[in-house]
């Protein structure tokens, strides 16, 4: 046998033998991560179709609607012939625009008061109420009826009861400057009734900038949230996109303020509250970090919270 033939040999026998094939060992191939971080749910938006229209959601109140869309509540409501805001069906379809040959109405903006010039309570004075009769019996006689029947030039000459020169006895001692339960009472009315700042914190935005609607306050996530008017809850919900835990409440005159990004409402629709009370509590909802999102509308406008929120010590 040749030395060709040998290694022909070799070679083809090599190929025949039994045993498994060698296995070469690999590194595992890490997977694509298909898993996406949880999202927080998208919210739906009250917002105008093409068509000028909307058909109400479950959840939906006029004033959401009216709130998402800038337009003054009652005008929505004339609009679509509604004699309550609170009488709203799901699958009402409602109409943004008014009707062919109406307008909105055009209504007196209120201008907040200067702040040189605080309302201050006066309480009113009253002359002491008369309780006993005060005619004197005088006996008869010339002199005295000459005095009662002189000429009315002379009485005329004499000051008037209840004038300065005669002043009913106590009225001195009741100028305005006297504290009585009334005053009190009305003195701490018209504390309650003034603009308040919504939270404490550090104010990042302000109204106008970057578009923005109103004001945003950076805080601690859980800082209490507080009404910043006297009002009545009239939105309590997520229905918003873009405000995530939003409340709304309508105060008097037409004004409307708002409650954005919230971790939890406290109180819910037709809820009435007080001035400071605590209504939510601060979060990220629906916005990057722990923020309040709050705004002041009248008549469906956005209007600069800053000048009605008193300046900040």
């Amino acid at each position: 046998m040749t030395r060709f033939a040998v290694l022909v040999f070799v070679i083809v026998a090599g190929c025949a033998a039994p045993g498994p094939a060698p296995v070469i060992e690999r590194a595992p191939v890490a997977k694509a991560k298909s898993e996406t971080p949880a999202q927080k749910p998208a919210v739906r938006r009250a917002e105008a179709p093409s068509n000028g229209t909307y058909t109400v959601q479950k959840g939906d109140t006029l004033y959401a609607i009216a709130f998402a869309n800038n337009i003054d509540p009652r005008d929505l409501a004339a609009w679509n012939d509604l004699v309550s805001p609170d009488l709203i069906r799901v699958g009402q379809v409602l109409r943004l625009t008014p009707p062919e040959g109406r307008t909105p109405v055009r209504r007196a903006e209120t201008e907040p008061l200067p702040a040189e010039r605080p309302l201050k309570a006066v309480p009113l004075v009253e002359p002491p109420r008369i309780t006993a009769p005060v005619a004197t019996l005088i006996p008869y006689s010339d002199a005295e009826w000459a005095a009662i029947n002189k000429p009315a030039a002379v009485h005329a000459a004499e000051p008037p009861a209840g004038s300065a020169g005669s002043a009913p006895p106590g009225a001195a001692s009741a100028g305005a400057g006297s504290a009585t339960p009334a005053a009190a009472e009305v003195a701490a009315t018209a504390a309650e009734a003034a603009w308040r700042w919504p939270a404490p914190g550090k104010l990042v935005r302000r109204f106008g900038e970057g578009g923005s609607k109103g004001i945003d306050i950076v805080g601690e996530r859980n800082t209490p949230v507080l009404a910043a008017f006297p009002g009545r809850v009239v939105y309590a919900g997520a229905g918003l996109r873009g405000y995530g835990r939003l409340l709304i409440i309508k105060h008097p005159g037409e004004f409307l303020s708002a409650y954005a990004h919230n971790e939890a409402l406290l109180v819910k629709e037709g809820d009435t509250v007080a001035g400071g009370q605590k209504i939510a509590l601060m979060g990220d909802s629906d916005a990057e970090t722990v923020k309040l999102h709050f705004e002041i509308r009248q008549y469906g406008r956005p209007l600069d919270p800053l000048k009605y929120l008193p300046e900040r010590p």
